[in-house]
């Protein structure tokens, strides 16, 4: 089976390319900007028709999209996470119609939970930004492609390597250079949302699963933790790995607009374990041990640009 992977450079590119080259029998291909690339693509500026050579260069029977934008201004956030995705699926349907898409998309496409609900897939989506806004114009161009395609929607991956770009990552590196004594402090934002943390390492092999799962699967699957978790708990959490003795200050200033405005998020995931037999296999714990473990030493994640 041939597997070309875009985004192997990112968070969870890396976990996802190492999990599929475990598959025997797979011959992973790495799609991207690198120069290492096997498969040179540029998801932001390729044209379709350009696009369509390199895959079918590739001759993939499977396509893993982990290619996106966490940051930067709306014409990036578009650029990678609305267009990359729609030129793609125009690309496989010249250059391999036949291929399965597996794609990963955002638990921030539905936007505000409702607090002590959790979201299934047919539920409205209402994001609040650029982020979730053209994650949900990607995951529309995918489902609406006519290809063999799943959309993942991958809650807020933790795990070892997370990057400095999201909460976990960026609290495990503050606290790796932070002082070990009763006086140190640790500013962060407000930290009274819940989010639903799922485990890189599972989100790397729900996307092994729908690569290889037979037949059609849904067009949408979630893929988190399904359970919310406070913020203030999971940084807790990490400062006692850390062995940190100082105080964790929040100063509402610094959070994220989106921590305001979506204070709950909670993803169903039955529908992943009905279609692909997934269900995470790590506890929040051993997520967070994992992570503080890798950035204590001082291992960080892949360079290129990580996938939330």
């Amino acid at each position: 089976m041939r597997i070309l992977v875009l985004g192997a450079t990112g968070y969870l590119g890396g976990h996802v390319v190492e999990r599929l080259r475990a598959l025997p029998g797979a011959r992973v291909l790495v799609g991207g900007r690198s120069p290492a690339a096997e498969v040179a693509v540029d998801l932001a500026s390729d044209r379709p028709e350009r696009l369509a050579e390199a895959v079918a260069s590739a001759a993939p029977d499977a396509v893993v999209n982990c290619a996106g934008a966490t940051g930067g201004d709306a014409v990036t956030l578009a650029e990678v996470n609305a267009r990359g995705p729609a030129v793609l699926c125009a690309a496989l349907r010249e250059a391999a119609p036949a291929a399965r898409l597996v794609h990963l998309g955002s638990a921030a496409e539905y936007g505000p939970g409702t607090p002590g609900g959790r979201v299934a897939e047919s539920a409205a989506t209402r994001p609040v930004g650029p982020y979730g806004a053209t994650k949900l114009a990607g995951t529309a161009a995918v489902t609406a492609s006519g290809l063999d395609a799943v959309v993942l929607r991958v809650g807020n991956p933790v795990g070892p390597g997370a990057p400095a770009s999201g909460l976990p990552g960026r609290v495990a590196a503050l606290l790796a250079d932070a002082g070990d004594g009763p006086d140190a402090v640790l500013r962060l934002g407000d930290l009274s949302a819940h989010r639903d943390f799922v485990d890189v390492r599972d989100v790397a092999r729900a996307v092994r699963l729908a690569a290889t799962a037979p037949g059609p699967l849904p067009p949408v699957l979630n893929v988190g933790g399904g359970d919310a978790v406070p913020v203030r708990e999971l940084v807790r959490t990490l400062a006692d790995l850390a062995g940190f003795q100082g105080r964790i200050v929040e100063e509402g200033a610094n959070g994220s607009a989106r921590s305001t405005r979506v204070s709950w998020q909670c993803s169903d995931i039955t529908a992943a374990r009905t279609a692909l037999g997934w269900r995470p296999s790590h506890s929040l714990d051993a997520s967070l041990a994992a992570l503080w473990a890798a950035a204590g030493s001082g291992v960080r994640s892949p360079e290129g640009v990580p996938v939330r």
